[in-house]
């Protein structure tokens, strides 16, 4: 599509929604201290061409085009935030002239130097942590991870817990606003799952009555399974979240909703999502994807568990180092890409009428051949027949300091849930 796109292009996000004419992609580069880095890119999906939309975030890892039309781009940094915009495509270029400290505000200004928070703002609601993956519900909750590895700073800390912010003013329509004050991530509250080893209410429904006297328990060990949300400070989420006993994984690495779940009958709002933790194949932790099922997203309640989790993907020495995700519309199948040289595109089925709970299996079908390159952003179109893809990294003495952006079309979608070309 371009092999124009700015060096270290990562996730992007289809925008708009309907009928999307752009790709809107973060550039995962680090702030110098004149903030000149571009952080935002759209790339016209028919021509190919590249307009700087914001400069200034520190790393610009995760982004989603909300159900109201804003977008939603965040940092993978320690101190990373979350910013909206109004509209990318507005021709207007942005500038974060200062960051702000965590948790408050940030200085942005148009071209000219003029206040620009009607354009683009920092989201300080949500939480101050290394972002990457994300999905966003129609309601304004956010689901998201923090990409930490255990032990970071000293020994026997937890690694990267996950988050769900739910907002004061949950949204009840499906229109897009204009007004970023209109927003439901303007204000709310956020937390950290807890996995609980012990029964809970209401999650113990899916597999059967009762609730336990000592719900909750958990500790290390108690990584899957049903479990909690308790509360953390937007500033301090991470710090909160180890305190609080939320579950740590190894890296959370990119996060989406299942397209095709269908929620239970006593649970109309129930969702699924899964993420994949990118583990460290050096030391033979290969990396895995779990899908959680929240059976109430709008509720978070440290003593009933709402939400169940489970690994739906384990890697081995071929398959690792698993980063960004992608469901294919229609067919439900998992996208995982590894982060790595040589990196890969593996597709995996759905779990079948079996009795297990993981994946019924997953097959290589991309491969990125340069040492110097690895795959990254990979996300399909609303048809499911086409996909695009971000190599990133490329030998700047070879290609100059961009990045390629590759549309991918023939996939399959045809019979019922995809089935006929499983």
């Amino acid at each position: 599509m371009t092999r124009n796109a700015a060096n270290d292009a990562d996730m992007f996000s289809f925008f708009p929604l309907e009928n999307p004419t752009h790709l809107i992609f973060c550039i995962e580069n680090s702030r110098p201290d004149d903030g000149s880095n571009v952080s935002i890119q759209a790339i016209h999906k028919e021509t190919g061409q590249v307009t700087d939309v914001l400069f200034g975030m520190d790393r610009c890892d995760g982004i989603r085009t909300t159900p109201w039309g804003t977008v939603l781009a965040t940092e993978e940094t320690d101190d990373g935030a979350a910013y909206e915009l109004l509209n990318p495509l507005s021709g207007k270029v942005y500038f974060v002239m200062d960051r702000g400290v965590p948790g408050g505000p940030a200085i942005i200004v148009d071209y000219q130097g003029n206040d620009a928070s009607d354009g683009v703002v920092k989201r300080t609601a949500l939480g101050t942590l290394a972002w990457e993956g994300l999905t966003v519900l129609s309601s304004g909750v956010v689901y998201y991870g923090d990409e930490l590895r255990p032990g970071t700073d000293r020994d026997d800390v937890d690694g990267g817990a996950l988050f769900k912010f739910v907002p004061d003013v949950p949204r009840v329509d499906d229109g897009i606003i204009f007004d970023l004050e209109h927003s439901p991530f303007a204000s709310g509250r956020n937390y950290a799952f807890r996995a609980d080893c012990r029964e809970g209410e209401p999650a113990s429904l899916l597999v059967g009555e009762g609730q336990s006297g000592s719900f909750p328990q958990f500790g290390q060990g108690c990584e899957i399974g049903n479990g909690s949300w308790v509360p953390v400070s937007a500033a301090n989420a991470r710090v909160d979240a180890d305190a609080n006993g939320a579950t740590g994984y190894y890296r959370p690495e990119d996060l989406h909703r299942d397209p095709v779940f269908q929620a239970p009958e006593d649970f109309p709002g129930a969702v699924r999502f899964c993420w994949a933790n990118t583990g460290r194949v050096e030391a033979q932790n290969f990396a895995e994807v779990i899908c959680g099922v929240d059976l109430q997203p709008l509720m978070a309640d440290g003593d009933r568990a709402t939400v169940v989790v489970n690994r739906f993907v384990e890697g081995d020495s071929e398959f690792n180092s698993m980063d960004n995700l992608a469901f294919q519309p229609v067919t439900g199948n998992l996208y995982v890409i590894e982060d790595a040289a040589n990196g890969d595109v593996w597709a995996c089925l759905r779990d079948g009428a079996d009795r297990g709970i993981k994946t019924d299996g997953c097959v290589r079908v991309l491969s990125v051949k340069d040492q110097s390159a690895e795959p990254t952003g990979f996300e399909f179109d609303a048809s499911g027949t086409t996909a695009f893809l971000a190599i990133q990294h490329s030998d700047p003495d070879v290609l100059g300091d961009t990045d390629d952006i590759i549309k991918i079309t023939g996939f399959k979608v045809t019979g019922k849930n995809g089935k006929d070309d499983d």
